[in-house]
């Protein structure tokens, strides 16, 4: 039996060494209470974080909404907020409405950064930073998490420049950065990111602690992991189509299942340069997770679109949703 048509598509990476660069943006905290406020403005446990850790957290709403993806870089005197996928100005200005004179932080403004790291061919690469650790890059303007690179920018003159092992790989185009980033499967605004979903719903597990104290949102993400109330979850698809399919398969277009069931929304979508084939993600409702394809648009327009789990997507806890593939 032939391979799924997904396998063929899901399987792409770049022919050589490249890299990825994306924007980020970078939010200082100093002062004693740093790790305290974002501990209970995040979903990460970060109380007894010491300097040097790096930890991976979600700025979420008190209703337990996706704000947006952020790293947090522990030093010393207070903390970095790297903010990734997501609308940084809004992490900002939720952060700055809840700091109280009380709280011993000082809050500094959002300054731009880039997020550099290698994909495809490993040759050349360096020794990456121990697992949950930071470093300061050799250049003084950034920082090493694992195997990439945030610098602030923009940087004094002479100095906004990569680091040599990763300026000689070239930087993957637009099209082949968000390519990769559907194969893993992460979210980001304005298609899985857009005010109304949740970590759970997004894969985004291992950045919620449900362990800790109190925090904001804390309240219906863990009824979410008790109650069973996950509703729907983030899937990849794949569709062979011509550019004529570009309205049908949209983010916004509805899905549904082979029996006309609704079964979720489409997020993201991206035409391959073959002009023959769409890939992208969707939010799939619960009852559809084991389905292997759905449908879009109706009668002999409608289109099958193969769904798959995201590489990166990591499920909520024992009985907070259904199965899925």
């Amino acid at each position: 039996m032939a391979p799924p048509l997904s396998d063929a598509l899901w399987s792409w990476r770049p022919a050589g060494p490249a890299r990825i660069d994306r924007p980020v943006g970078l939010l200082r905290l100093d002062g004693p209470d740093s790790l305290r406020f974002l501990h209970g403005q995040t979903s990460q446990d970060l109380q007894k974080a010491q300097a040097g850790q790096w930890l991976g957290t979600c700025c979420i709403t008190p209703t337990g909404r996706l704000r947006a993806v952020a790293e947090v870089l522990v030093d010393a005197d207070g903390a970095w907020l790297v903010i990734g996928d997501g609308e940084a100005a809004s992490v900002r200005d939720a952060l700055d409405r809840v700091l109280f004179p009380a709280d011993d932080v000082r809050l500094g403004p959002l300054l731009p950064g880039l997020w550099s790291e290698p994909v495809g061919d490993p040759a050349g690469l360096p020794e990456p930073t121990a697992p949950g650790r930071w470093e300061t890059t050799p250049e003084g303007d950034g920082w090493q998490l694992g195997e990439a690179v945030v610098r602030r920018l923009p940087q004094p003159p002479g100095t906004d420049k990569l680091p040599a092992w990763l300026a000689r790989r070239p930087a993957l185009t637009p099209a082949q950065a968000e390519r990769w980033r559907l194969r893993l499967g992460r979210p980001a605004a304005p298609g899985e990111i857009q005010g109304d979903t949740n970590p759970f719903e997004l894969g985004l597990t291992p950045r919620v602690s449900l362990a800790k104290g109190c925090y904001v949102g804390q309240e219906t993400l863990a009824k979410l992991a008790t109650y069973d109330g996950v509703k729907q979850q983030l899937r990849r698809w794949s569709a062979a189509a011509g550019a004529s399919a570009a309205t049908a398969l949209a983010p916004g277009a509805s899905l549904r299942s082979t029996t006309g069931e609704r079964a979720g929304t489409i997020t993201s979508a991206l035409q391959l340069p073959d002009d023959a084939h769409w890939i992208g993600l969707a939010l799939v409702r619960r009852q559809a997770l084991n389905a292997a394809d759905l449908v879009v648009g109706e009668g002999a327009e409608a289109i099958r679109l193969e769904l798959t789990r995201p590489e990166a997507f990591v499920p909520a806890p024992v009985g907070a949703g259904g199965g899925g593939r």
